[in-house]
């Protein structure tokens, strides 16, 4: 079942030509002077950094004080999974050419980290291993990245939260307070930037958390481990970010227990999408890989309204795939169809009781419904083994009467119920899903 916390936001049409810009999600006091910027995604195959941002988008309430978050800094190469089609964003904020095609991404990104209200940045990674001062073994040494909050330097003076190294060390404390695991404790690795000697030391002077320092900004690393699950790499890191948040006295309200057996459900879960102005809604947990003869508009652009900033659908060889982060989820095959507006409330009998419900719903039965007829609506209830109806209102439908292949989830539980304008042939009105949650 949907929790019932989900959020529908962000991104709203498909282009043809897709641009892959990022998300600026604004959360709290629009007019405090004392902001949290926080990235995610700057490297496409680092899952909990964008995870855990999405999660600070959808699931958090900013009650006292102001936090940015993009989660989906480098979009394109979250879908795709690789560290960037244009080499390393990370690596992109020293003397970037006008003709890099990085070029508008940095500088949009810069303007945020130079907004005079914003006092801290976090940049979340996944790294490999687990940093250890002294060398363990390959996987525990001081040369990995995971489970380490990151500084460039111990302390940058005259700048709100400059102490870098002591407010890395309380975050640490705060996150060692929690581990899943004694292998998970958590370190600051100081890769003192500044110096510019080792091939290493150069490498950092052109991240985005040193171009945030030499802006006069109080900014961090945040690394989980590559060697853990995603949804472990993000409870390490909503613990460090509210640790941040609470250093900087801003105060929040989480909507899932912080736990890592609850982030795999809301990850996994929690997650939907609909599409032309709520005509349909999909619930993405345990979706089918395909769903065949899906309504779209004929002569139109696709619209959609996702649950997570890190969502998106994009047209390949002419279907329509919906990618999470990096995993593609469901294949949307088209049937193109003329729309007709369409308003009115459906009315339904489910278990006895008749309700009224509005396209893009999802109804619950336990034993069977009955769309109640309606003057020109044609009901087609997909999958549905039926001969002698070619509307299917009026009659009680339950479970055992569908194919259990047409369902859209890999449990057999949620059917598309489809309606048509009853005088004209392919004018598509809206869907809503049942979901049977009784005994089959």
């Amino acid at each position: 079942m949907l929790r019932s916390f989900s959020v529908v936001i962000f991104l709203t049409s498909l282009l043809w030509g897709q641009n892959f810009d990022f998300a600026l999600i604004k959360k709290g006091d629009e007019n405090s002077t004392n902001r949290l910027l926080i990235v995610g995604g700057i490297q496409g195959d680092e899952p909990g950094s964008f995870m855990a941002a999405s999660l600070l988008s959808t699931h958090y309430e900013i009650t006292k004080g102001s936090v940015w978050i993009v989660p989906n800094f480098n979009f394109y190469s979250i879908i795709k999974s690789s560290r960037g089609p244009n080499g390393d964003l990370n690596r992109q904020f020293d003397n970037l050419s006008k003709n890099d095609p990085d070029y508008y991404l940095v500088e949009r990104m810069k303007k945020l980290i130079l907004d005079e209200s914003v006092k801290m940045v976090i940049n979340l990674h996944d790294g490999s291993g687990f940093y250890r001062e002294k060398y363990i073994d390959n996987l525990h040494q001081p040369r990995r990245w995971g489970q380490a909050t990151i500084i460039d330097q111990a302390k940058i003076d005259g700048v709100a939260y400059g102490d870098l190294e002591k407010i890395a060390g309380e975050v640490d404390a705060h996150v060692n307070q929690y581990l899943l695991d004694s292998e998970h404790k958590f370190h600051t690795k100081n890769t003192q930037t500044y110096l510019k000697k080792t091939f290493e030391e150069k490498e950092m002077s052109k991240t985005l958390t040193y171009f945030a320092l030499n802006a006069g900004k109080a900014a961090f690393g945040n690394e989980s481990s590559k060697e853990l699950p995603v949804n472990e790499r993000v409870y390490y890191k909503l613990l460090s970010l509210e640790k941040f948040m609470d250093i900087m006295g801003i105060e929040y309200k989480r909507k899932f227990e912080l736990n890592a057996h609850a982030l795999k459900d809301v990850i996994d879960n929690d997650i939907f999408i609909s599409f032309n102005d709520k005509k349909i809604f999909i619930p993405l947990s345990r979706i089918r890989p395909w769903i065949s003869y899906f309504p779209v508009k004929k002569g139109d652009q696709i619209t959609f309204k996702p649950s997570s900033p890190v969502m998106t659908v994009l047209e390949e060889e002419n279907q329509y795939v919906v990618y999470y982060g990096n995993k593609k989820l469901t294949t949307l095959v088209p049937e193109y169809l003329d729309y007709e507006h369409f308003e009115k409330a459906i009315k339904i009998d489910v278990d006895g009781v008749e309700k009224e419900v509005h396209f893009g719903s999802l109804v619950e039965v336990k034993e069977y419904f009955n769309v109640i007829p309606q003057e020109n609506i044609r009901v087609n209830a997909i999958g549905y083994v039926n001969q002698k109806h070619s509307n299917e209102s009026g009659l009680n439908i339950r479970e055992k009467y569908f194919l259990k292949r047409f369902s859209i989830d890999k449990d057999s539980k949620r059917y598309r119920v489809e309606f048509y304008d009853s005088k004209e042939e392919n004018k598509f009105f809206g869907m809503i899903l049942v979901e049977f949650v009784g005994e089959s």
